[in-house]
């Protein structure tokens, strides 16, 4: 007897991943690749969206004919922040710009001319300036520098919603993708920002439907519900919200280090704006207030420093535990060494020659530099709300230091850390399953760990 499983495909820039789900959301087969990137008319990498496109049908076609498996539902979970404009066929007529590709200055300046102030169209929106990154903005560039192209939209998708639309050829729009730091969503009035209308590229963006929406299908002579996809930080925020009753805040650690608080209920401040804090959206549509801190970008440039200044191997920061009598004497008189490549330095304060006899020592006094950030950006992310829980999951959840020294900073919080790889596919399945999440499911399926706090005597 075949088993029934859900299927997910799951696409970052970098690596495209395949999983299906039994009905207990336990995984039970996976596939990855990754392409080439292609370039676009400029000359800036993009993804290579022929090959995307091929890989996905022939992956699926593949997983409906195995013997082992009675797919019963597929959703998709991708990245944010990318349009893919279709034309009256249904044909993409551009490449995928990439949401780094500059944008010309004049695009900027000639829009907050019509629709700024800047601080307060960011506040609306919930979305930095931050180019490309707005998605919405990528609209008003082809309308005004590609006219010729614009004029041959008829739709533009929002990259989930697109991978849904090669299996239905159903065109839509849902919220988690509009209200990712798109600038075309109005927190406030809760529908999209009055620019979106005064410019006309309602016409060109589909319905919106709910995330949960899901598509009956005869595929390949099978019968399939068919989801409209999810922007994958909402994604995998959703088992969180679904299994946990009390409020809390979730630290997702990478490349970016994210801190997210699912309950916020006041528009962005001013101050927020300047602190790099911005929405996202949960699925029935609500603010998901986010800080985000280029942490793991940081912390790979300063540590590949000190394994240079140490001369230690590449690896050798992977093994360092945390250690008391360090954090102790160092923190007693705590001056700044670091100056930050890709985070905001303290300019007014002097910095100081690393000088430490051990790395050991310089690796702690690092640490305690980049957790204070940390905590600085959850704090700003709880917006005056105070948070008993605190959850943290991807790759610092593996650093002893960086734990126990959040453990100490926020001994007010009970930290909880989860190993969430599945992350965002996961929460697709969940997305578009009729399943009822209870308290246990984190333990379960996330390997949930809770950590003492560390009181330095």
């Amino acid at each position: 007897m075949r088993k029934e499983v859900t299927a997910v495909f799951d696409i970052g820039k970098t690596n495209k991943k395949f999983f299906l789900f039994d009905s207990n959301f336990q995984e039970v087969y996976r596939e990855y690749t990754k392409f080439d990137p292609i370039v676009d008319e400029d000359g800036h990498p993009t993804e290579d969206l022929d090959n995307l496109q091929q890989w996905l049908k022939d992956l699926f076609h593949e997983i409906l004919e195995a013997k082992e498996y009675e797919i019963k539902a597929i959703n998709f979970s991708s990245y944010g922040a990318s349009f893919v404009h279709l034309d009256e066929n249904g044909e993409a007529i551009t490449p995928i710009y990439n949401y780094t590709k500059p944008i010309p200055k004049w695009v900027i300046e000639k829009f907050f001319e019509k629709y700024g102030p800047v601080d307060d169209f960011c506040a609306r929106t919930g979305s930095s300036n931050e180019g490309m990154l707005n998605s919405g903005i990528q609209l008003f560039w082809l309308k005004y520098a590609q006219p010729d192209v614009f004029k041959r939209i008829r739709y533009s998708l929002h990259l989930p919603q697109y991978l849904s639309f090669i299996f239905t050829g159903i065109p839509l729009s849902e919220y988690t993708s509009i209200g990712c730091h798109t600038s075309l969503w109005d927190y406030e009035k809760k529908d999209y920002h009055s620019w979106v209308y005064q410019e006309g590229l309602h016409t060109i963006l589909p319905p919106i439907v709910s995330t949960e929406t899901s598509i009956n299908m005869n595929y390949n002579g099978k019968r399939i519900k068919i989801g409209v996809g999810i922007h994958d930080s909402s994604s995998a925020l959703l088992p969180y919200v679904r299994s946990l009753k009390e409020p809390f805040i979730l630290v997702s650690t990478g490349t970016w280090s994210i801190s997210l608080n699912p309950f916020a209920t006041t528009p962005l401040s001013e101050e927020d704006i300047k602190s790099n804090c911005i929405f996202y959206m949960r699925i029935n549509g609500k603010a998901v207030k986010a800080s985000r801190l280029f942490l793991g970008n940081e912390y790979q440039l300063q540590v590949r420093k000190l394994d240079q200044l140490y001369h230690v191997s590449e690896d050798y920061h992977r093994q360092i535990l945390f250690d008391e009598n360090l954090f102790h004497r160092l923190s007693k008189d705590l001056k700044p060494m670091f100056r930050w490549e890709y985070l905001e330095n303290q300019t007014e304060m002097p910095y100081h020659t690393i000088n430490f006899p051990t790395y050991e020592e310089a690796y702690h006094q690092l640490m305690i530099e980049l957790v204070l950030l940390q905590v600085k950006s959850i704090t700003i992310a709880s917006g005056g709300m105070h948070f008993k829980n605190l959850y943290v999951d991807g790759g610092f959840t593996k650093n002893d230091v960086y734990i126990n020294l959040l453990t100490h900073y926020l001994r007010d919080m009970e930290l909880r850390t989860t190993d969430a790889s599945l992350g965002s596919a996961l929460g697709a399945a969940i997305c578009i399953s009729d399943t009822e999440l209870n308290s246990k499911f984190l333990k379960e399926n996330y390997a949930l760990k809770k950590h003492v706090p560390l009181i330095i005597k």
